[in-house]
């Protein structure tokens, strides 16, 4: 590989790597909201896509690595995917063991990083002959995919209805858009949909706002507290296989290659089931719940790596809810990638591997031992510093920016419906996985349904 190439590589991955390590810090920022915007605007702005694959792939270990620390420290989790271990967390929170629950979780993220960049080129090699037949029924593969998803969920009968209410308003607002004359007909718009389904529970909890009732019933009487405990900082470099212990260490190890073979499934659904299942035989208060930690931070990293190589180095459509969601850009961002053109045509194998590897090293090398060592520091100086507001204020305008870009003014009103509705219907348990799939199979089965 060009060595101008390697260096660009080594930039993107640092800027991730100070980025979202700040971000994963942040409560409450949704990966799918704070990736995949940036990804796509890379994408659309020309960016060499070996170049993108590395910074995102570094700022999903950094993130990762780092979402682990308000959940240890303050009992908030700093993303969806850190939201399961919570409990076990303020477990030991209780038992006067935070430090302990952040390098268990940090640890946990490293062995589920170095499991899963191996295993899903290893995977992705050996799907690659079925790519062909895949691509042939990716419309039908995502409706099914959609309906495993709903079935898997809490709330199925409302997910499985939602399918096919969220593909009709779909099609009926790209109806509209060519009725109007705003882009020419048969132009699909894709990437302002996507977008509104990312910002959905943002954009409606935003709207609430504008209710009377539901912003008084949100009106605290005082700011929250949040007690953020001095703790002793490690002086050394840490080392995740003496923090974790050897049992730890295959569970972990284990879960990460369960976590990376099922990459098509919801990564939270598998991470809370393969921790429950690798704690459940452990005795003891602190060492189930270090258990559990470890392996769940270890599953979300193998999820999030499987589920975007292996449909980008094998399969070029994207197969798994990571794809489907924050790595979306990779596969669909018109016009500079499309489903029939897109990364996975134009980046080699080599070129792919290369760059997951640089941009997982760069991310595991610097954020770990700062997460590690400085995890209270960093959490106060973002509590402090850095307000919640302005994460969500800085991805709402670059929503709104491609969606303009996409469709005009009338771009951005559809972005607003098509989010409000998306948001209700994730208040209602219908997670990001059902919508991003009903997103793609839209055409088909309301084509189907005609």
């Amino acid at each position: 590989m060009d060595p101008m190439m390697l260096l660009q590589m080594l930039v993107a991955a640092l800027i991730a790597v100070v980025v979202y390590t700040a971000i994963g810090v942040a409560p409450g920022t949704d990966e799918t909201a704070v990736l995949a915007p940036v990804t796509l605007a890379l994408v659309v702005a020309g960016i060499p896509l070996p170049v993108v694959l590395s910074f995102f792939m570094a700022a999903i270990v950094a993130k990762k690595l780092t979402d682990s620390i308000p959940v240890s420290v303050a009992g908030i989790p700093g993303g969806v995917m850190s939201a399961p271990m919570v409990e076990h967390a303020l477990t030991l929170k209780r038992e006067g063991q935070a430090t302990l629950a952040i390098r268990k979780m940090a640890s946990g993220s490293v062995i589920g990083t170095l499991v899963a960049v191996p295993i899903s080129l290893f995977l992705a090699f050996l799907l690659t002959p079925l790519a062909d037949v895949l691509g042939q029924y990716a419309s039908q593969i995502f409706f099914l995919g959609a309906v495993f998803l709903a079935l898997m969920s809490r709330e199925k009968v409302i997910s499985l209805v939602s399918i096919v209410v969220l593909a009709a308003l779909i099609q009926a607002l790209r109806h509209f858009y060519w009725g109007m004359g705003v882009i020419p007909e048969g132009r699909v718009v894709f990437i302002s949909f996507f977008l509104g389904i990312t910002i959905g529970p943002m954009m409606f909890n935003l709207a609430q706002l504008l209710v009377n009732r539901e912003r008084r019933a949100m009106t605290v009487a005082e700011p929250k507290t949040i007690q953020i405990y001095k703790t002793e900082d490690e002086h050394k470099l840490p080392n995740p296989f003496r923090i974790l212990t050897r049992q730890e260490t295959a569970s972990a190890a284990a879960s990460s290659v369960l976590g990376s073979v099922t990459f098509f499934m919801s990564p939270v659904g598998i991470t809370i089931f393969l921790g429950e299942v690798m704690s459940s035989w452990v005795k003891g208060t602190v060492e189930k719940a270090s258990r559990a930690l470890s392996s769940m931070d270890a599953v979300t990293n193998a999820a999030y790596i499987a589920g975007i190589l292996i449909p980008l180095a094998a399969l070029g459509i994207p197969m798994s809810p990571m794809a489907i969601g924050p790595g979306n850009a990779f596969f669909n961002a018109p016009p500079v990638l499309t489903l029939e053109q897109n990364a996975h045509h134009l980046m080699s194998f080599s070129e792919i591997a290369i760059a997951s590897i640089v941009g997982a090293a760069v991310a595991l090398l610097i954020t770990y031992p700062v997460a590690v060592r400085y995890a209270r520091q960093i959490c106060v100086f973002v509590f402090r510093h850095i307000p919640h507001e302005a994460f969500l204020a800085m991805f709402f305008a670059l929503v709104m920016l491609l969606a303009y870009m996409d469709a005009g003014v009338m771009g951005i009103l559809g972005v607003m419906v098509l989010a409000l509705v998306a948001g209700l219907l994730n208040r209602w348990g219908v997670n990001y996985g059902v919508q991003f799939m009903t997103l793609y199979a839209a055409p088909w089965l309301m084509g189907l349904l005609a």
